[in-house]
């Protein structure tokens, strides 16, 4: 069974940064690590859809929606099966839960953004900018 948990999750004045972590264990993961699977955060904020914010794939290759690049960066550690999101210069409009993702393909690439691509998700953790 897989399971995946978030970690890091807060509240912060806008300008500020948290580190989300997410553990994965069980699965496929037990046998190969998440190295050679795509994953990624997602959040939704109320009353809007969940959206993808940062993605990675089996090379380590990223991709960012526009609203964070330049402040978050999506890395992994394989060997402790354990993706972050390192979040800076946080603003207002970054409050939401946020989810990590996997996506169980070996050898995956390139970096997946749609939600729907993803078969295994964390409970979510939320993150509160403050102005």
């Amino acid at each position: 069974q897989v399971d995946m948990k978030e970690s890091g999750g807060g509240s912060v004045q806008a300008g500020g940064s948290l580190r989300l972590s997410c553990a994965a264990s069980g699965g496929p993961v037990s046998l190969y690590t998440i190295s050679p699977y795509c994953m990624g955060w997602f959040r939704e904020a109320p009353g809007k859809e969940r959206e993808g914010v940062a993605h990675i794939d089996s090379r380590n290759s990223t991709l960012y929606a526009d609203s964070v690049k330049g402040r978050f960066t999506i890395s992994k550690d394989s060997a402790k099966n354990v993706l972050f999101l390192q979040m800076d210069s946080l603003k207002t409009e970054d409050t939401a839960m946020y989810y990590c993702a996997a996506l169980y393909s070996h050898n995956c690439v390139p970096p997946r953004v749609r939600a729907s691509h993803y078969g295994h998700w964390g409970q979510g953790i939320q993150v509160t900018v403050s102005s």
